[in-house]
C-alpha cells in the first residue's frame, strides 16, 4: 500500500471504533500550517506572536483584544474564521459529523475551503489500505474542481487548478490540445489519460494532479467513481447501496433523483417535470448513475424499492465541481421523513 496525499492532514487525526476520525490538536496545526493562516515575510509582529501561540496551543483561548490587533485585516478575518471551525471541528469531535452538520444546518458559515480540506482528509481516510489508482484519482474530484473534455463520446476530467497554473505555455500534447479547444489554455507539464499502462505510476506524482481520468460511460475512471461514491455513502449513514452507470433514463416510474451538482440538479429536476431541455444542456449532463439500496427497508417507503438517479454536469465553461454533500443529505432513508 502506498502512502498518497500527504497534504491532506489524514495522519493527524485518529479512526474511533467507528471509523470516523477523532479531531487533535495535532489537525489544528495543521489548519495553521495553511497558506490560508500562515504568516507571510509582511505579516505584522502581533499576527506572528498569535499564531506561535497557536502552533505552540492549538486549544488556547483568543481573546477579543488580540484579534483586533492583528495588523492586517484580512489576516483578521482569517483568524476569525479559523477560530469558528476550531470550535465546530470541536464541538463535534470527528471530522465527519462536523462535515455532515456543516451542511445539515442549511447555512454555511464557513469559506468552502476549511469544508474541502474536510472532504480530502474523509476521502483519504476511506481509501486507505485501497491501492486501485483509479479510485485514488476519483477520489481527487470530491474536493478539487475537474476541467471537462467532452470529444467523439469521450469524457476526459482534468485538474482545472493544475490546468490554469500551466495555462500559459503549452504543451499537452494531443489530448491538452483537445482541452484547449475547448477554451482554456494549457501548458506543459505532463497530463496523461490514466490507463492500465500507467496508472502505477500515480503514486510518484500523487500530489500534483496531473493525471486525466476517463470517464466515459463503462470505462475504469467512471466505475470507479461509482464505487467510491457508494463507499461515501456507507460511511457516513451506514446503509449499503451499489451504484453503477447509465448511459440515460427510461424510467416511466422515475420518483427520486440527486444532483451531484448545482447544474445536474437544474438539468434532472427539469427532465423529471418534463421541462424542456435543448440538446446542449442536455449534453452538460456528462455522467449518469442508478443507485440501488441493498435492503429496501433503509429508504423511505414511499420510494421504498425504487432506483435513485444520480448526475453530474459540466457548467458553459467546461468546469465540473462534484458536491459529494448532495449524496448525504438528499438521500431518501426511511429516518429522514
Amino acid at each position: 500500500m502506498q502512502n498518497f496525499w500527504t497534504a491532506s492532514g489524514f495522519y493527524t487525526l485518529v479512526k474511533n471504533d467507528h471509523g470516523w476520525l477523532r479531531v487533535t490538536p495535532d489537525y489544528l496545526r495543521f489548519i495553521l500550517a495553511r497558506p490560508e493562516l500562515a504568516p507571510l515575510a509582511e505579516s505584522g509582529p502581533r499576527e506572528v506572536t498569535l499564531h506561535a501561540l497557536l502552533i505552540d496551543d492549538p486549544l488556547r483561548k483568543i481573546s477579543p483584544d488580540e484579534l483586533v490587533a492583528i495588523e492586517d485585516s484580512d489576516a483578521r478575518g482569517n483568524y476569525v474564521y479559523f477560530l469558528k471551525l476550531r470550535k465546530a471541528l470541536l464541538d463535534a469531535v470527528t471530522l465527519e459529523r462536523f462535515y455532515l452538520q456543516s451542511f445539515r444546518k442549511g447555512i454555511i458559515d464557513l469559506p468552502p475551503v476549511f469544508l474541502e480540506f474536510a472532504a480530502q482528509a474523509i476521502v483519504r481516510g476511506l481509501l486507505d489500505g485501497i491501492d486501485d489508482p483509479y479510485e485514488v484519482r476519483a477520489g481527487e474530484m470530491f474536493f478539487r474542481r475537474q476541467r471537462i473534455s467532452i470529444e467523439g463520446g469521450q469524457v476526459l476530467a482534468a485538474d482545472a487548478e493544475t490546468i490554469q497554473m500551466f495555462a500559459e505555455t503549452g504543451g499537452f500534447g494531443s489530448v491538452g490540445r483537445l482541452i484547449a479547444q475547448q477554451g482554456t489554455a494549457l501548458a506543459s507539464v505532463n497530463m496523461d489519460v490514466m490507463s492500465h499502462e500507467n496508472a502505477q505510476l500515480y503514486w510518484l506524482r500523487e500530489n500534483r494532479y496531473s493525471y486525466l481520468l476517463d470517464l466515459t460511460y463503462g470505462r475504469a475512471g467512471e466505475q470507479a467513481l461509482a464505487r467510491l461514491l457508494a463507499r461515501w455513502v456507507k460511511h457516513f449513514l451506514g446503509v449499503g447501496v451499489s451504484i453503477e452507470a447509465q448511459p440515460n433514463i427510461e424510467d416511466d416510474a422515475w420518483r427520486w433523483h440527486i444532483g451531484l451538482d448545482a447544474e445536474s440538479t437544474r438539468i434532472l429536476n427539469d427532465l423529471y417535470e418534463d421541462n424542456d431541455v435543448d440538446e446542449a444542456r442536455l449534453k452538460r449532463l456528462v455522467l449518469l448513475f442508478r443507485l440501488r439500496f441493498d435492503d429496501a427497508v433503509d429508504m423511505r417507503a414511499d420510494v421504498a424499492g425504487k432506483p435513485v438517479y444520480l448526475g453530474l454536469a459540466i457548467t458553459e465553461d467546461n468546469v465540473l465541481k462534484l458536491k459529494p454533500q448532495n449524496l448525504l443529505i438528499n438521500l431518501p432513508l426511511k429516518n429522514n421523513g
